[in-house]
C-alpha cells in the first residue's frame, strides 16, 4: 500500500511536466499536418486544370471506342444508336467507323450512318470521294457527300450526272448543296450530254435561284422537247416574271405535251400576283 501511494504521488509529481509535453508535441504534429495539407492542396490546385483534361480527352476515346465496338453488335437497333452516337461526337477518328456502316445489312443503320458523316463533315469528304469507286456504297457515298458544304465534293457529283444508275441520287445531292451547285449546273445547261443537260435543268428548278432565270430561259430553245418542257417547269418553280414571259412562245409548240404543260403553267401563274 505504501508503495502504491509512493507511484501516485510520482505520478502526480510529474504530470504536469509530462503534460505540457504532450501538448508541445500534439501542437507540433498538428502544424506538420497542416502544413502538409495546404501544400497537397496547392499542388493539387496547380495541377488540376490539366488532369481534368487528360482525363476528358481520356474519356472521349473510350467511349469512341465503344460505340465502335457497338457497331459490331448483332442487333440493328443497338448499331443504329452507336452511329447516331459517332456522327453527333463530330470526331474524326468516327468516319472509318461510319464509312464501314455504310456496307451495314440494314438500311436504318446506313442511313444515320450517311447522317453521321454529313454532321461530321469536311474531315470525311477524303474516305467519301475513294467510296464513289465502289458501286455497293455509291449511292450513299453521294448521299452523303450531298450534306458536306465543301468545294471538293461538286466535281464529283457533278461527275455523276452522266452515271444512269446514280444520276438521281447525283441531282438530289447538288440540290441540298444550294447556291455553291450552281455554277457547275448552270455550265451543265451545255454539256454535250443530253443525260447531264436535262439533270442540271431539274437541279436548277428545285435549287429555284434567281441566277439560274436566263440560262433556264435559253433551254426553251433547245431541239429536245422533254429539256424544253423541263426548263418550263423549272422557271415556273422559280416564279419570276421573266420566266414567264418566256415560256409564253411555247403555247405554240411542236410538241403537244409542251404545249399542255406551259398551258396549265400559264394558266396557274394567272391566278397568282405577279412578282418584282
Amino acid at each position: 500500500m505504501e508503495h502504491a501511494g509512493e507511484k501516485e504521488e510520482q505520478a502526480q509529481a510529474v504530470s504536469p511536466v509530462g503534460q505540457v509535453a504532450d501538448d508541445t508535441l500534439t501542437d507540433q504534429v498538428s502544424d506538420q499536418l497542416a502544413a502538409s495539407l495546404e501544400s497537397s492542396a496547392e499542388a493539387q490546385d496547380l495541377t488540376d486544370p490539366m488532369q481534368e483534361v487528360i482525363l476528358e480527352e481520356e474519356l472521349v476515346k473510350d467511349e469512341i471506342d465503344i460505340q465502335i465496338d457497338l457497331l459490331k453488335d448483332p442487333d440493328w437497333v443497338v448499331r443504329r444508336e452507336a452511329a447516331i452516337t459517332l456522327g453527333e461526337m463530330g470526331d474524326e477518328r468516327c468516319v472509318a467507323p461510319l464509312a464501314g456502316a455504310l456496307r451495314d445489312g440494314d438500311w436504318q443503320v446506313r442511313e444515320v450512318a450517311i447522317e453521321g458523316i454529313g454532321q461530321i463533315g469536311s474531315p470525311a469528304v477524303d474516305v467519301l470521294l475513294k467510296l464513289l469507286r465502289d458501286w455497293d456504297v455509291r449511292k450513299s457515298a453521294i448521299v452523303a457527300l450531298g450534306k458536306i458544304r465543301d468545294e471538293r465534293v461538286l466535281e464529283p457529283l457533278m461527275q455523276q450526272l452522266r452515271n444512269d444508275e446514280f444520276m438521281e441520287d447525283a441531282t438530289d445531292a447538288l440540290v441540298n448543296l444550294g447556291e455553291p451547285a450552281l455554277p457547275g449546273l448552270i455550265k451543265a445547261l451545255k454539256d454535250k450530254e443530253e443525260l447531264v443537260r436535262k439533270q442540271a435543268v431539274i437541279a436548277l428548278g428545285r435549287i429555284k435561284s434567281p441566277e439560274a432565270i436566263d440560262p433556264l430561259i435559253e433551254m426553251l430553245q433547245n431541239k429536245d422537247w422533254f429539256t424544253r418542257l423541263t426548263a418550263a417547269a423549272a422557271l415556273e418553280a422559280i416564279g419570276d416574271d421573266r420566266g414567264r414571259e418566256a415560256i409564253k412562245p411555247l403555247l405554240k409548240d411542236s410538241d403537244m405535251v409542251v404545249k399542255m404543260r406551259v398551258e396549265r403553267i400559264l394558266a396557274k401563274w394567272k391566278k397568282q400576283p405577279a412578282t418584282v
